[in-house]
């Protein structure tokens, strides 16, 4: 890897944001360490319209989560610099890569031309050593993203940043602070050393294994016959319960805007203000619990495009997702804590109204640990029994036929009226330790030797809380609470056809696919008819959250709000879940689709979906 070593700045850049020195940032400090303005006249940069931008990318020695690192930087920090656009105006983003090898940059959720997309191998050959590509566009949307490298494993050595592009009207949600809040995990590993072990060994990072205090407590909660046959169905799955990361905190340090929780980012405010926080995961591989204890948060966006006002106070953000949410802080510092899911460490940063003040900071919550649901099984009226788990088998679809299938017009027990599939109201927050209800059973297909299993009982689990969050006391954030403020344009019209793919893969293994395939073993991309309206449901026949994004569209979430749904471009499908999305394919070319595990992706867990040009274009 190139060095161009410029430690001085780096760490004079390091000291001041560890201070909290926001407001007054010098003037080489990156965009991300300072306020926003909460007018779009106001913003750094001066008055809306066109703007060209020049990013480099350079490999450096860099200083970082208390230690020296080789990182990937993009204009000399780790995150790169912050990318302000404005709605209705041209973008031209020059991307220079000095590193010995090809590089890219992904402009993750942008609705662009395919070719300006930055993915090698689908969009475009990558940047060469030496060579600059410009991206130029017309910015169609406004909202909080976020920008990341798409060759190897380069996203894991710091080759992200965020990017924000103001609306062309007023803000919906004006505030009088603005700041953007980048989870990232860092490792000293060579992400390549990372994966190797991954697949020698996929519990090679799991830390938190269970013992014998676990098996004696479980013998004297649920008896010895429930107990050991649990032990016994994870054994023949080679499978642990405690498999919620492939990789943790004994490797990772979380960063919080660059800086290890000993650094202390500080956003300031003044008392009485309406403060913004722009939360973007861009990690590679890991999940957070957010929250402010003592402070609620009105969350006003997700994924870029606005939803309805909800306030809650813990979210769970996937790898890619973003979120906004409005605070308002009394005359007191507050600790914005992001736990990671597995709770092997966190991120941390403050808001105050002066420099130098802090909070308490939580401690680490339990592990959670994975259920009967997330295997796929039908737990009805057998609670703690595993039902359907045949004895000579280590697979998820050895079920008897039991109870019927609640079929996609089911009965959710928790609010008492009939739970619809696509498209009657869900559940809320409150259904926290409820599995959602059965949607479908698997059918015959096992996937073949790239799945080590299918979940048999697929759920609708949309209403339920994170993996983790079940029965924390407040008020968590879940996928059916989002909702559009105003009406999709196309929400009354029907899809023109359905298309279902399994999310698979093997953990022994350390295999991951779609349907079983990896991305190499799949010649023919997805076809989308241009203008053609899609109901895509995925299946995840895996017992790992995953992170799913589509490159260039958005996707409309059915999650229960009817014409209101929500714009997603990047969805956490929970184990054994069942979930549909309605695409408009009115975006000509190919895009990627992929998990956003960046390990999982290199494995295989990707496709092409390659859209048709209009009628009367050439192909």
């Amino acid at each position: 890897m190139d060095r161009f070593p410029d430690l001085t700045r780096r760490q004079l850049l390091r000291a001041a944001l560890a201070a909290g020195v926001l407001t007054g940032a010098p003037p080489w400090a990156p965009a991300w360490a300072r306020p926003l303005s909460g007018s779009a006249a106001r913003v750094q940069g001066g008055r809306p319209g066109p703007v060209t931008m020049e990013i480099a990318i350079r490999g450096e020695s860099v200083d970082i989560a208390g230690g020296m690192g080789s990182g990937i930087t993009l204009n000399g920090t780790i995150p790169g610099p912050l990318v302000e656009l404005y709605e209705g105006h041209e973008a031209v983003l020059r991307v220079t890569n000095h590193l010995a090898s090809s590089s890219s940059i992904h402009w993750h959720g942008l609705l662009l031309p395919f070719e300006m997309d930055g993915v090698p191998g689908v969009t475009f050959p990558g940047i060469p050593p030496g060579g600059t590509f410009e991206a130029r566009f017309p910015v169609r949307q406004h909202g909080t993203y976020w920008y990341h490298s798409h060759s190897g494993l380069q996203e894991q050595s710091g080759m992200y940043g965020p990017l924000v592009i103001h609306p062309a009207g007023p803000d919906a949600h004006p505030a009088s602070r603005d700041y953007v809040v980048v989870l990232a995990d860092w490792t000293f590993e060579d992400p390549h050393d990372i994966l190797g072990k991954l697949k020698k060994q996929s519990d090679y990072y799991n830390l938190q294994q269970r013992t014998l205090g676990d098996l004696a407590r479980d013998i004297s909660m649920s008896g010895w016959t429930a107990t050991l046959r649990e032990r016994l169905a994870w054994g023949m799955m080679r499978m642990s319960p405690t498999d919620i990361a492939d990789v943790g905190g004994s490797t990772y340090h979380y960063l919080m805007n660059g800086l290890h929780p000993a650094g202390n980012w500080t956003g300031i405010f003044e008392p009485g203000e309406r403060v913004r926080l722009r939360i973007i995961n861009a990690s590679a591989m890991t999940f957070f619990n957010v929250r402010i204890p003592g402070l609620p948060m009105t969350v006003v966006a997700a994924d870029g495009p606005a939803v309805r006002r909800v306030e809650v106070d813990e979210l769970q953000i996937g790898v890619a997702e973003t979120y906004d949410v409005i605070v308002e802080p009394d005359a007191r510092a507050y600790t914005l804590f992001a736990e990671s899911l597995d709770r092997s460490g966190y991120a941390r940063g403050t808001l105050a109204p002066r420099e130098g003040m802090e909070a308490t900071v939580p401690e680490l919550r339990e592990p959670p640990v994975r259920s009967m649901v997330d295997m796929g099984m039908d737990m009805s009226g057998h609670a703690g029994h595993m039902r359907g788990m045949h004895a000579g088998h280590g697979s998820m679809e050895q079920m008897p036929a039991g109870d019927p299938a609640a079929g996609p017009h089911g009965r959710d027990p928790h609010q008492g009226h009939a739970m619809a599939m696509p498209d009657e109201s869900h559940a809320g927050h409150d259904m926290s330790a409820a599995a959602g209800p059965i949607v479908a059973r698997h059918g015959p297909d096992t996937h073949g030797s790239g799945n080590a299993g299918v979940a048999h009982v697929q759920r609708d689990r949309l209403g339920e809380r994170g993996a983790g969050l079940e029965a924390v006391k407040h008020r968590v954030l879940v996928y059916t609470d989002l909702a559009s403020p105003t009406p999709q344009p196309d929400a009354g019209r029907p899809p023109d056809r359905e298309l279902e793919l399994h999310l698979t893969g093997n953990m022994e293994r350390y295999m991951w696919s779609f349907d079983g395939a990896k991305f190499t073993e799949v010649e023919a991309p997805i076809e989308f008819r241009y203008g053609e309206r899609v109901r895509l449901i995925l299946v995840n026949d895996t017992m790992m959250e995953h992170p799913i994004h589509l490159h260039g569209m958005f996707m409309e979430l059915e999650n229960g709000q009817g014409a209101h749904r929500p714009l997603k471009h990047t969805l956490s499908v929970k184990p054994a879940e069942r979930v549909s999305l309605l695409v408009d394919a009115v975006e000509p070319g190919r895009w990627a689709f992929h998990c956003h595990l960046l390990y999982h992706m290199e494995m295989g867990m990707f496709r092409v979906v390659r859209v048709s040009d209009p009628p009367g274009q050439p192909a």
